[in-house]
């Protein structure tokens, strides 16, 4: 390099052979059956992704910035939305989601402990740890089999004078049966809480989901629709949540100025809040119980890169998805098939599928046949969180019975469709399944 170039010159060179190097590195490698491994999950990143994040760590800012900024604003766009803020994973936007709700700013309608929060028990625990965790109670309803979602003809048993939301989440991108929960949360004046984190994309009634309720959630991990590595997002069309989820990510402190800034109230000075002398500083007055809980603007700059290839994502996940359904019919003998919800597309996060008694098998043989052939398998998360060995002696109630949940734990589990598969790879995996029930395809 010669002594005399800018900054802004080697900065440009560095960015070049980033992208050769990510064009080169994000090169797929052939399939070798039984070698190469299919993967439930995974992330696609390329060339464009390593750009932004090596011109993110150039600019040495670290914390929430630029980057971040054009990524929230590009992701509510694509929602729809009014009011989205990142957060450092999906277990934390559930976390701010459901404080938020707890507010004391929200008046009779807060949530408080004791008060009850319906849901399932045949999902992800940081759906319901934030209700443990305030010292609310989860009531868990039992799901159908085929679409994996709660079942929405129960939901109106659980619901008693206690009852304050409704906290589920899309299982495997699987819209629930949003006309009837509205409907319900609506009649008994009942928040509603979206978790989205395995749904970015899916719709029901052609809306997509997350705009439903009060608050929606989506997850970053690798393993989610984009990925920004580790991140989350909350969302909401409802300035005073907004604010009040803000708070509880920035520390719980009521000052709402960006990171950097000061003073944006124009009043910083001139506030009496609790009992704190007049005019104690906003930027250190607390109204909530929060945390940290902001990304990186490096995280930000490979989620704004990811923007770009959302809709084709959610493409490939429909197609892989449909692929396998089909391939799959040879086994319904043995198998239940996954089942959108009437009135949904689903941007599918997994194939789910559940042994019937006919197979005659255990899912655990199944899966260590499957492992020998490198074919990666997930189960439905907790199976049944009610067993697990954290909910011992924790404070939840069960409305009926969870017949199904615990044949979910017992019996399902769900194969890949996310896009970094080929249709190779998709009938690698259907054949040994087929070849597991000694099914022959055609």
């Amino acid at each position: 390099m010669s002594e005399h170039q800018t900054k802004e010159q080697i900065k440009e060179q560095i960015i070049t052979l980033v992208s050769q190097y990510g064009a080169l590195a994000s090169q797929p490698r052939a399939f070798e059956p039984g070698v190469t491994v299919v993967p439930p999950a995974g992330k696609v990143v390329g060339a464009k992704e390593m750009e932004l994040m090596v011109e993110a760590s150039l600019d040495a800012w670290l914390t929430t910035g630029h980057f971040n900024d054009k990524f929230e604003a590009r992701l509510a766009k694509f929602l729809g939305v009014k009011h989205l803020i990142t957060v450092n994973s999906g277990s934390s936007a559930n976390l701010v989601a459901f404080n938020t709700l707890t507010s004391p700013k929200l008046g009779e309608r807060a949530i408080k402990p004791g008060d009850e929060v319906i849901g399932v028990a045949a999902g992800f625990p940081t759906t319901v740890n934030p209700i443990l965790q305030f010292g609310a109670v989860p009531v868990f309803v039992d799901v159908e089999l085929g679409t994996y979602n709660i079942d929405a003809t129960k939901i109106e048993a659980a619901i008693t004078g206690k009852t304050k939301a409704i906290m589920l989440a899309h299982t495997l991108g699987n819209p629930y049966n949003l006309e009837v929960i509205v409907a319900l949360c609506k009649k008994h004046n009942l928040w509603l809480i979206e978790d989205c984190c395995d749904a970015l994309g899916s719709t029901y009634d052609g809306k997509l989901v997350g705009t439903f309720g009060d608050i929606g959630t989506l997850s970053f991990y690798p393993a989610h629709h984009i990925t920004m590595g580790e991140g989350g997002a909350v969302f909401t069309n409802n300035y005073d949540l907004k604010q009040i989820a803000e708070s509880f990510r920035d520390w719980g402190r009521d000052c709402y100025c960006a990171p950097g800034k000061d003073n944006t109230c124009n009043k910083r000075f001139c506030w009496k809040l609790g009992t704190l002398p007049e005019g104690y500083d906003h930027k250190y007055t607390y109204t909530h119980l929060g945390y940290n809980l902001k990304i990186t603007d490096m995280q930000a700059a490979c989620g704004l890169a990811q923007m770009d290839r959302l809709e084709g994502f959610v493409e490939a996940r429909k197609h892989n998805f449909a692929y396998l359904k089909d391939r799959l019919k040879s086994c319904e003998e043995f198998l239940i098939l996954p089942e959108a919800t009437p009135n949904s597309d689903p941007s599918w996060f997994g194939f789910p599928m559940t042994l019937r008694p006919a197979a005659n098998a255990n899912r655990v043989d199944l899966l260590t046949y499957l492992d020998q052939y490198k074919i990666g398998t997930r189960l439905l998360f907790a199976g049944n969180l009610t067993r697990q060995p954290y909910m011992i002696g924790r404070n939840y109630r069960v409305s009926g019975e969870l017949i199904n949940t615990d044949r979910v734990m017992n019996d399902t589990f769900w194969i890949g469709v996310y896009p970094g598969l080929t249709e190779e790879m998709l009938d690698f995996a259907a054949g040994k399944i087929e070849a597991f029930f000694g099914v022959n395809f055609d």
